[in-house]
């Protein structure tokens, strides 16, 4: 299948290209400059360098795909992300990407549009399991234009193609900046837990997500929850990092505190969100490498060394 990918040399991007090129599939991707296009050619795909918001130069680069990959995103460093202002580059390719890159898609007459979407647009649920038809919760106004970004898909399979919008956990793999911020936080210990840590946090190891998407072209229009097996309390998957590089454990704050420092992304962390991947599972015929973030921490530990970040 001829595929196009935007945000093709993105932290899921590249590991996503790596994994259709393997597969058989014919692979372009959108390229900022030359020392990204010569990234794409490396993982064996043809990269495209024009502006994703200019939609006459985007329909032309499309043109003969029969799936589009929108994975172009712009998030913040863990440090900029109570910054509202921080994430206004992030909504413009969730909304005016999202229609440029879709009413293109639809030009070409592609059967798969696919969007990256978030498992943060679900509200608290508490130990109970979050599936696709959990309610939706958006009081962190950054999310609204993931909403958007997900009504284009729907928008896509009202043209007649299969619009699929995959809700992926929170990412963390060896060549996540987030990752790499983290285990250094976790290193001085300015990696808390905030309260007792009983909320749920579900996750998802990039090269699965790359790999969920991938298994997701064969699968039918629809919005699917990519996480992995066995989401974990707040706690244990702060543990998780420290037991595989070997740190001390964990402080925990008062939630309080946490939120004064987090800002507006603190009440998604604080939220018990235990998404179950059981639909995406069935339909597609995927399963994670890493269960849990217990066996994807290690990894990562055993691949950058203990004493790496």
């Amino acid at each position: 299948m001829k595929v196009f990918v935007a945000g093709a040399t993105g932290v899921l991007g590249q590991p996503t290209v790596k994994a259709l090129v393997e597969a058989g599939h014919e692979v372009k991707g959108l390229a900022r400059g030359p020392e990204k296009a010569e990234l794409l050619r490396s993982l064996g795909a043809e990269p495209v360098t024009v502006d994703f918001f200019d939609p006459p130069a985007i329909t032309s680069a499309v043109a003969d795909s029969e799936a589009v990959f929108h994975m172009a995103t712009k998030i913040p460093s863990l440090m900029g992300m109570r910054s509202r202002g921080a994430w206004r580059e992030n909504d413009r390719l969730r909304t005016e990407g999202s229609r440029i890159l879709v009413d293109a898609a639809l030009a070409a007459g592609a059967q798969v549009y696919l969007q990256e979407s978030i498992t943060f647009l679900y509200g608290d649920t508490g130990d109970e399991w979050i599936t696709e038809d959990s309610p939706i919760s958006l009081g962190w106004v950054a999310l609204d234009s993931m909403m958007e970004g997900e009504r284009e898909t729907q928008r896509f399979s009202q043209g007649g193609g299969r619009g699929i919008a995959l809700r992926y956990g929170a990412f963390y793999a060896p060549y996540a900046a987030s990752t790499l911020d983290s285990i250094r936080l976790a290193r001085r210990r300015l990696l808390p837990v905030p309260g007792d840590g009983a909320n749920y946090f579900s996750s998802i190891h990039v090269d699965d997500a790359a790999s969920a998407a991938v298994a997701a072209l064969d699968s039918p229009a629809g919005v699917y929850n990519v996480a992995d097996d066995e989401p974990l309390p707040m706690r244990d998957y702060a543990r998780a990092l420290t037991d595989a590089f070997g740190l001390k454990p964990p402080r925990r704050v008062p939630k309080w505190l946490f939120r004064l420092l987090a800002g507006g992304p603190a009440e998604y962390i604080l939220s018990s969100q235990r998404v179950s991947n059981r639909r995406f599972k069935e339909v597609a015929g995927w399963a994670p490498k890493y269960p849990s973030v217990r066996e994807g921490y290690a990894a990562i530990a055993s691949q950058i060394g203990s004493n790496a970040a």
